[in-house]
């Protein structure tokens, strides 16, 4: 199979879709590798390092675009992306397409076979190649929001792990998946005061048996939600319904009793967010104020330690990627049913449920066209 690696063109994303050692794997089996010129480059990754793994450089995406019968890429097509993409062309990367109707239709219209990493499913559970860029979100989280509580940067003034004689901030955290889990790691170690929601009270017990006293752990009603982010300084959104549109837990309402300067960072933006006040934003210009309150929403926020994330991803993609190239998409799913749950969009039909339902299109199951 002849494969495509364009460089991305999102606002501030310097990861890529293929590291060199990844298309080594592609070309020892056989495979051609089409790779655009610089894009590795933000990275350390240089067209040198490619051209020794077997790719051939081309200057163009829209070269790349057209020769190549899959696409690997990083996060969802942009407008001038999706008007490249062929009937029986596969797309591999992030999609997030039910809060993103324009992108949806785009790819219906294209024909192409869409197959999203966030989607596809593991064989004990959870969605193994959203979790590494969970996990660097996560982590994430709290360094931005420890930045954003600075007053400089529109926050209260608030440092997170406090100092002796002073109280550290208080952190409440939204969902206790991937996301959860590194953000809470990261909250604990730099000395904050963490309190945690989920809905699984198996979840949480488990959190309380890892961290013990040193975090509170709280289920998630509505209730508890609102009495909780009224008293915190820095709340980070981390829930998820796979492929879905992510629940509006915090009301306009409870953001306008939040402290003034208070920070939030929405990490289900790609979803849609969890904040009702949130809308996506960029790495150059992340952050904007509701009612006093300091919205951290940024759609790509790996993107921002994109060597590292680059690296993870390819970890968890580049089995499947192996798997498509060798047997044809067809073949590929039919023997895989993890990997089928990845197929969104294809030959001009919406193929997940979720977004079929938030998007108001018909449903096809998968397995229909294979």
């Amino acid at each position: 199979m002849r494969i495509g690696l364009p460089r991305e063109i999102k606002n501030h994303e310097y990861r890529v879709g293929l590291t060199p050692a990844s298309v080594r794997e592609l070309t020892s089996r056989g495979h051609q590798v089409l790779v655009q010129v610089g894009a590795g480059a933000a990275i350390g990754l240089d067209d040198a390092q490619y051209l020794a793994a077997g790719a051939r450089l081309v200057q163009e995406a829209a070269e790349v675009f057209a020769q190549a019968e899959m696409i690997v890429k990083v996060k969802e097509p942009q407008p001038v992306e999706c008007a490249m993409l062929r009937p029986g062309q596969i797309l591999y990367t992030y999609l997030h397409l039910a809060p993103d109707p324009a992108q949806t239709a785009a790819l219906v219209k294209s024909g192409a076979l869409c197959i999203a990493y966030e989607t596809i499913t593991g064989p004990g559970g959870g969605l193994p190649l959203l979790a590494p860029m969970s996990e660097v979100a996560g982590r994430m989280a709290i360094q931005a929001g420890a930045v954003h509580l600075e007053k400089s940067k529109g926050g209260m003034g608030v440092l997170l792990g406090g100092v002796p004689g002073v109280p550290a901030a208080h952190v409440v955290i939204l969902g206790a998946g991937v996301v959860g889990t590194h953000a809470l790691q990261m909250a604990v170690g730099l000395g904050a005061r963490v309190t945690v929601l989920d809905k699984s009270v198996d979840r949480l017990r488990h959190l309380d048996l890892v961290f013990g006293n040193r975090i509170s752990t709280v289920h998630s009603t509505a209730h508890s939600v609102e009495d909780a982010v009224r008293g915190a300084d820095l709340v980070v959104g981390g829930v998820l319904i796979p492929g879905a549109a992510a629940p509006k837990l915090v009301t306009r309402d409870m953001v306008a009793r939040m402290k003034p300067g208070a920070v939030v960072v929405d990490v289900a933006i790609d979803q849609g967010g969890c904040f009702e006040t949130s809308r996506p934003t960029t790495h150059a210009a992340p952050t904007f104020v509701v009612d006093g309150v300091v919205h951290y929403c940024v759609a790509n926020m790996p993107g921002a330690v994109a060597r590292t994330s680059t690296f993870a991803l390819n970890n968890a993609t580049i089995g499947h990627a192996l798997a498509l190239a060798d047997k044809g998409w067809k073949q590929a799913l039919r023997d895989d049913a993890h990997l089928r749950n990845g197929l969104n969009v294809a030959e001009g039909q919406v193929t997940f449920e979720a977004v079929a339902r938030d998007l108001g299109y018909a449903y096809v199951r998968a397995d229909s066209l294979l």
